[in-house]
């Protein structure tokens, strides 16, 4: 079916017919596929190159687009120019950690501080020095390619970069990028090979799609093309720089232009999305919502889907369901929980593991000290806690009773997890934490913590339990649209995350307050004593 295009959207069409190059902020729900299906139509007579951010986005499109549009992800693109050489890599068997370390030349462990690490724990951390390298537009290996390692303080971690990166350039050198090496290939790593050579899309005008969370070497990539570049994308919901993510829209020097009209709720659920817009002192964005949907925000008793902060408030609300009877289904899944409980059931016995977020730490007694007292750990506090209560081995047994989605009674998901899907209600579970008042009797709240409420709020379609979040109103009221300001890019400090000061009698502006981004992403729970304004009869699932 052919829509007419809304007033924003044929504003766009007309632009793109310059050539000039465009950036489009699409908000939540607002049609920005439709939007550049209409652009390409429009375009018929000339090339474009569709760059999705998944294969599935990527095989949609290509059924929807005119056939003047090619539409592929880059590794696509990658695979045929270089990758296709490398498929007897691909394909070939896992190389263990111990048998990495062989290749890497690394004998001996090395002591950093009191933490000993093994060479097959210095194996894996320079695979993972590697892979942060291939999502980089850097040309050569950095330190900051090194990741955090728990445990492990400042100077411990800038010994440990000094050790490894010679290694990771190395192993890049003469193994990686060779036909006959012996290390674990990935499909990455022919992405990064294609990119670093500086290749031409041959395109009259290229569509980057999910701008906002597109890894620096794909922005790297379509910033140097000779076409017309259009980036489209939700800055608003731009949650994964913790994995190396980047807002290309922020660099971007485009023309600008936004979606604004959400097409999946009502006007009572944009109004609660709009509270925290108006938080982030990176756009005026404000949505409005469709008036053919008659959303509410409420109380809501049995709600489709449950949306957390953390994987371990998530594992509360599956053992919630578990205890009511009901079936619980957890988006993605359990694994990744499950090996967090064994590797903490290994460290209770007095066994070192090799999980990456614990084989710094002999004994669970260290994690335990760790998380309490650095505040380097809060993205392992709650998972910490959650064994301490419950057991591992209670963990896991919650991880195997998950069922599939289709037959599921309530559904279950980290807010992360949650983007890009959409349920007709939705709760917000209390493991959103407000913002302490520090001394100088002010609240910050981490600009990444803005954004993923938003990205939970707006998956509502007809009804919101906001409970776990609504607090926002004592912040939102006072706020006004604030100026655009500099950033800080999670890639130039990688120790810090950009926040939000909300003082009712000072600007808002970006202050960096040391929080490390987290892989975690688990958060600390919130006070006992829930402040927030929550309406009689809200169910607390």
């Amino acid at each position: 079916m052919t829509y007419a295009p809304t007033p924003e959207q044929a504003a766009i069409i007309e632009a793109a017919r310059t050539g000039d190059d465009l950036t489009i902020e699409a908000g939540a729900g607002t049609g920005k596929t439709s939007t550049l299906k209409m652009l390409a139509r429009d375009r018929a007579g000339l090339r474009g190159a569709y760059l999705a951010y998944n294969r599935s986005i990527a095989t949609d499109a290509a059924r929807e687009f005119p056939a003047s549009v090619t539409c592929r992800t880059a590794h696509s693109f990658a695979y045929g120019a270089v990758g296709r050489q490398y498929t007897h890599r691909l394909n070939g068997p896992r190389v263990p950690a111990r048998q990495t370390a062989l290749i890497l030349g690394i004998n001996d462990p090395v002591k950093l501080g009191e933490t000993m690490l093994a060479p097959q724990q210095l194996a894996r951390l320079v695979t993972e020095t590697i892979q942060r390298y291939c999502y980089s537009d850097d040309r050569q290996v950095q330190r900051m390619h090194v990741p955090l390692v728990n445990g492990l303080d400042k100077p411990g971690q800038a010994e440990l970069a000094k050790y490894l990166v010679p290694i990771a350039q190395r192993a890049w050198d003469t193994d990686l990028t060779q036909l006959d090496g012996r290390l674990r290939y990935t499909h990455d790593c022919y992405l990064k090979q294609w990119i670093l050579t500086d290749p031409v899309i041959h395109a009259d005008y290229v569509l980057l799609d999910e701008a906002q969370d597109s890894n620096p070497a794909v922005a790297g990539l379509v910033s140097r093309q000779p076409a017309q570049r259009i980036l489209v994308g939700d800055r608003a919901q731009a949650i994964y720089g913790w994995r190396g993510a980047t807002d290309a829209m922020a660099s971007f020097d485009g023309r600008r232009f936004q979606l604004s009209q959400s097409f999946r709720f009502g006007q009572a659920v944009a109004d609660e999305a709009n509270k925290w817009l108006s938080l982030l002192p990176s756009t005026d964005l404000r949505l409005t919502g469709y008036d053919r949907i008659p959303s509410r925000v409420g109380p809501v008793a049995e709600p489709d889907a449950v949306l957390c902060r953390s994987n371990g408030g998530a594992i509360h609300r599956v053992m919630d369901a578990l205890d009511d009877s009901r079936r619980p289904a957890l988006v993605g899944g359990g694994q990744d929980i499950r090996r967090m409980a064994e590797a903490a059931q290994r460290l209770q016995a007095g066994v070192p593991t090799d999980h990456p977020e614990l084989f710094a730490f002999a004994t669970w007694a260290e994690v335990q000290e760790y998380v309490e007292m650095d505040s380097a750990g809060n993205d392992l506090r709650v998972f910490v806690r959650l064994i301490d209560k419950h057991g591992a081995r209670d963990v896991m047994r919650v991880c195997d009773a998950l069922v599939g989605e289709d037959r599921a009674d309530v559904i279950v998901s980290t807010a992360h997890r949650a983007k890009g899907r959409e349920w007709g209600s939705v709760l917000i579970a209390d493991d959103f934490p407000e913002p302490k008042v520090s001394e100088d009797d002010r609240s910050r709240i981490d600009a990444d913590e803005v954004m993923l409420a938003y990205v939970a709020v707006t998956r509502a379609q007809q009804a919101l339990d906001r409970y776990g979040l609504a607090w926002v109103d004592r912040y939102a009221i006072r706020t006004a649209v604030p100026a655009p300001v500099e950033r800080v890019d999670p890639l130039d400090a990688a120790e810090t995350m950009p926040t939000v000061d909300t003082t009712p009698d000072g600007p808002d502006r970006v202050r960096a307050d040391g929080h490390r981004a987290c892989c975690w992403l688990c958060t600390p729970s919130l006070r006992d004593s829930w402040p927030a304004p929550v309406p009689a009869g809200a169910p607390r699932v």
